[in-house]
């Protein structure tokens, strides 16, 4: 039976690859005599496939050693507490800007333990565009700047790094890995890994080690990166599954020619799904075009009442998770490393063609 194209925001796609060597894999790991999935996390056999992810993501982002890289629990939605429980000390306060939901809800989650200063929002254009930098309100002594460089639900993202005093903590959960950035820009970089990553289940945090040991008194051990650092990301049990295959994505990433060639394909991927919808007055986009994200694709068809019928006849045709979401309607498509140009192409050509028997 052929595999149908997964659009889906997260858990998103991953290489066909990498599911058939862990399918491979799964009952006997490299001749150990039973899976990756019943092994002690104290093993060597888990130590050293984390130290090989670890090295190979290193390798991957450029991250040199003034940097730790965490495997953790939680999703990228545990760390909207854990920045202001390590940074932000107990009475101070911390810029944040609101380009999205996940924005919102991380700044939500800061007010908790302490003051936020929203320096910026672009909520008045119903998140459509990023905030123009010159209108920014930061201040002189904040904590850090957070901000979500790809907005998932919403489709925007940054293609420009700040200019700031402060660290910049950034929410990359749907940007990470499919283009390079210079991890040196970042004081934080922290992802949920269930779009370019990995499997549902994993947290990457990459901290710069000057900040680590600021967290408050009251920080809980699971949140605390100076503890998860000290314990190389095995305070607890971690999910050793999830970390052997978000490695087996590091080494597939790798194999493709790194975040360079991924940057092309997901550039021409994002082109063409863009000129597709733009080119036609049966869809729209409503991010401004220098904010439009390579990753996630919203778009409105001119008729809403057709959206049921668009989702139905897609998925009958293998093109699977357009809805978008529920907080903004209409349809997204997701379209991640592991999201073919082949897909992108299927699906216009589905779009192309419902919309000429619809129009």
């Amino acid at each position: 039976m052929a595999r149908s194209y997964n659009f889906c925001a997260g858990p998103a796609a991953l290489p066909e690859a990498v599911l058939k060597q862990a399918q491979e894999e799964m009952l006997d790991w490299h001749g150990a005599g039973l899976s990756v999935m019943e092994m002690s996390h104290r093993s060597p056999e888990i130590v050293g496939i984390a130290e090989r992810a670890e090295q190979d993501l290193r390798d991957l982002m450029g991250i040199s050693d003034d940097y730790a890289v965490l495997f953790l629990q939680g999703g990228a939605s545990s760390q909207f507490a854990a920045v202001p429980l390590n940074l932000m000390p107990e009475v101070g306060v911390a810029d944040y800007v609101n380009t999205g939901q996940w924005s919102k809800k991380a700044i939500a989650e800061g007010k908790r333990y302490g003051e936020v200063n929203v320096a910026a929002s672009s909520e008045g254009t119903n998140f459509s565009t990023i905030p123009p930098v010159g209108e920014w309100q930061l201040r002189d002594d904040a904590a850090y700047l957070h901000y979500t460089p790809n907005e998932t639900i919403g489709g925007v993202e940054y293609f420009w790094v700040p200019d700031t005093k402060a660290p910049r903590v950034v929410d990359m959960s749907s940007t990470i890995l499919s283009r390079p950035v210079d991890v040196n820009d970042y004081g934080v970089i922290y992802a949920g890994a269930q779009k370019n990553i990995g499997p549902a289940g994993l947290t990457l945090v990459i901290v710069r080690r000057e900040l680590l040991g600021r967290a408050r008194p009251e920080c809980p051990a699971m949140l605390n990166w100076q503890v998860a650092a000290d314990n190389d990301s095995m305070y607890n049990t971690p999910p050793t599954f999830a970390v052997y295959l978000a490695g087996l994505v590091f080494q597939w990433l790798k194999e493709q020619g790194g975040l360079d060639a991924m940057e092309q394909i997901n550039r021409r991927k994002a082109e063409k799904l863009y000129a597709a919808i733009d080119n036609s007055p049966f869809y729209a986009n409503p991010v401004e075009v220098a904010s439009r994200s390579l990753m996630n694709v919203p778009f409105t068809l001119a008729d809403d009442s057709l959206d049921k019928t668009f989702l139905t006849e897609a998925e009958a045709a293998g093109l699977l998770n357009l809805k978008g979401h529920r907080s903004v309607g209409g349809m997204r498509a997701s379209i991640y490393n592991a999201v073919s140009e082949a897909a992108v192409d299927a699906l216009i050509a589905f779009m192309q063609d419902f919309e000429q028997r619809h129009a």
